[in-house]
């Protein structure tokens, strides 16, 4: 019983850093340790109170200076902390949704979701949550966590006692298992989104080529498919652009001309969420579709013509 004896004298200092860690950006997992702060409690080596107040004072500090650098520095954190994912085209795209839908209210669920947790505070600081509401509901969120994860420990503390145990016995062969268990699932995902992108390269246009063809006169149709949380933080727009987003194409697609070439851009990682509706709108028969390179980014960078869209102020409950 090494593991819990070492968890037992050591597992208030091991809990912050790992939760500090995991909300700074780090991809380590600290669930896990909240449910052996919960069998430690059910076993009488920590206090309740430690397995609920250090997840508030290891997360607050980090989640507090995100939340200050989404607010003032905008989209590039958000864009930066999604990068850092495995998944980071449907990051952004994910936590625009859950924060579109339910405002301050999933900052109760979001630590529960990988990647949601890290990317949520500055999200509540780009669409100008103020600093007492998102205080307010960080912490009750980071409670929530603590509180389910350390009463699942607590619950099923004898079972967890057994299954340590087994690991100390076979620790060697399980950390390899669980190892190439990781480094397979990994190299799966990177695997799989350099295909994407390479097949994406391939069918990009850059902001050169359309600005001349538009110049030109040609009949183009551009398509702007942000979310709308997106285009309400940031409402400029390729001038004659129409708006509508991957999650309206199974009732939208009809109004996109069949007769014509389609450019479709978005400010996301690699313009994912344009290649995404691109091959959406190829099933329903649109075939004429490619994505803007560097999207809107792109577009304005070389100075060229935007448009406003008149759009009401965000306000945040």
């Amino acid at each position: 019983m090494a593991t819990f004896q070492f968890l037992a004298d050591h597992g208030v200092g091991v809990l912050f850093w790992v939760i500090f860690a995991e909300q700074i950006g780090f991809p380590i997992p600290a669930i896990p340790l909240l449910i052996a702060a919960g069998a430690l409690v059910g076993a009488g080596k920590m206090s309740v109170a430690a397995a609920l107040l250090v997840p508030v004072a290891a997360s607050l500090p980090p989640d507090v200076a995100w939340y200050y650098l989404g607010r003032y520095k905008g989209g590039t954190v958000l864009g930066f902390l999604c990068r850092l994912s495995l998944e980071p085209d449907s990051c952004v795209r994910d936590t625009e949704n859950l924060f579109h839908r339910n405002g301050p209210r999933a900052l109760l669920l979001a630590k529960f979701i990988p990647g949601f947790s890290t990317v949520a505070p500055p999200l509540a600081g780009i669409v100008g949550m103020s600093p007492l509401t998102f205080i307010l509901y960080d912490v009750a969120g980071t409670l929530i966590w603590a509180s389910v994860s350390a009463g699942v420990g607590a619950l099923f503390s004898n079972q967890l006692e057994q299954l340590i145990s087994l690991f100390d016995q076979g620790g060697g062969l399980l950390l390899t298992l669980l190892a190439v268990g990781l480094a397979g699932f990994i190299g799966y995902k990177f695997y799989h989104r350099q295909t994407f992108l390479r097949h994406l390269r391939m069918s990009k246009i850059s902001v050169d080529e359309l600005k001349q063809r538009l110049d030109a006169g040609e009949a183009i149709s551009v398509v702007d498919v942000r979310h709308p949380l997106s285009v309400q933080l940031d409402p400029d727009t390729i001038p004659g652009a129409i708006n509508f987003t991957l999650e309206e194409i199974e009732h939208r697609h009809h109004e996109i001309p069949r007769d014509r070439d389609i450019v479709l851009y978005c400010t996301c990682p690699n313009e994912v969420s344009s290649a995404r509706t691109a091959f959406l709108l190829k099933k329903k028969g649109i075939h004429r579709v490619r994505p803007l390179e560097g999207g809107l980014d792109a577009w304005r960078e070389r100075k060229y013509p935007v448009e406003r869209r008149p759009i009401p102020p965000l306000t945040s409950p």
